[in-house]
């Protein structure tokens, strides 16, 4: 079985590990399409947020404490960027997570696209899935907001979102195409899966690659995704500002109908919701999108494969 996920930040790493646990020990090929939105180059390197917490997560090797960056992690070379007046005082890189961000520059500088450049530094580690970043084009998420544009990491990292957005930019989106090997992952997919992620500045800068969704559109595959809100509240992080920047509530109806069905024009043809929004079900499955309420706290990789387990059962279910 072929089976894509669109992923994006801490939480697709913890879906993935989920993914993984399902299919352990079966001849299951998983490939993550990575958001790069979140991607800058900052002191002279290219940091790569999202690439990098799913990939320390599916080796075992992040911070469960923190929430993100490698465990045992030191700061020696963030405190003489600092000491130097270099880069962003509030943008800590670990010693360890910028041994990475060196490894991925060098491969840069040396012609390498994205996609070859995490093929070798994934390949360090057996990680059971496939990392591919949605192009390799630098494609940066641009915060719109009442005091100027700004990109994505200083209004999330510095700001903590608080500053209302207007609006989002996937700057050089329009003009990119995606990675090698990201098209023909969709088109052979058996099973395409939308991770719980953020959906603003997740999964949307990956659907913004031109072709992306029209693949997901096109596919034979049936394309399931998964509520990011439980009961009216984000999973993790500060989605809901997202949401409300681009009007969509922060509930898991509206952000199935956000995305909207693939028989109408958008990319689900079904929606697994948390037990405790069973009442929403039928408002999603009126607008053309199958849905499912089950569980959905990710506590653990058992726990999280269970969701898949759903995931596929419905995505079993005749149209």
């Amino acid at each position: 079985m072929k089976v894509v996920v669109l992923s994006g930040g801490v939480g697709g790493g913890r879906f993935l590990l989920g993914v993984r646990e399902y299919f352990g020990g079966t001849d299951a090929e998983i490939t993550a399409i990575v958001n790069v939105g979140d991607d800058m180059w900052l002191t002279g390197v290219r940091i790569a947020p999202d690439l990098d917490s799913i990939m320390y997560s599916l080796a075992g090797v992040n911070d469960t404490e923190r929430g993100w960056g490698r465990a045992g992690e030191s700061e020696r070379v963030s405190a003489e960027l600092r000491a130097y007046g270099v880069g962003w005082p509030w943008f800590t890189l670990g010693d360890l997570d910028l041994g990475t961000h060196l490894t991925r520059t060098h491969y840069l500088r040396e012609g390498l696209g994205l996609a070859e450049a995490t093929r070798r530094i994934t390949a360090r580690w057996p990680l059971g899935v496939t990392l591919l970043p949605a192009t390799d084009a630098e494609v940066e998420t641009q915060v719109v907001t009442a005091e100027g544009i700004m990109h994505f990491q200083e209004w999330w990292t510095r700001h903590r979102a608080a500053i209302p957005a207007l609006g989002f930019e996937y700057r050089g989106a329009p003009d990119s195409q995606p990675a090698p090997g990201v098209l023909e992952a969709i088109a052979g997919a058996d099973l395409i899966l939308i991770a719980p992620s953020n959906p603003v500045v997740s999964i949307a800068p990956i659907l913004a690659i031109p072709g992306v969704r029209e693949a997901i559109r096109g596919a034979s595959a049936p394309v399931v995704g998964i509520s990011p809100i439980i009961a009216g509240a984000v999973v993790r992080g500060m989605a809901e500002a997202c949401l409300t920047a681009i009007g969509v509530e922060t509930s898991a109806s509206a952000v199935a109908l956000h995305y909207g069905s693939r028989a109408s024009g958008g990319i689900l043809d079904a929606w697994l919701v948390d037990s405790v929004d069973a009442g929403v079900v039928d408002v999603i499955e009126g607008a053309g999108i199958r849905a499912v309420a089950v569980p959905l706290w990710m506590t653990d990789p058992a726990t999280t494969a269970e969701i898949v387990r759903a995931a596929i059962a419905v995505a079993a279910e005749p149209v």
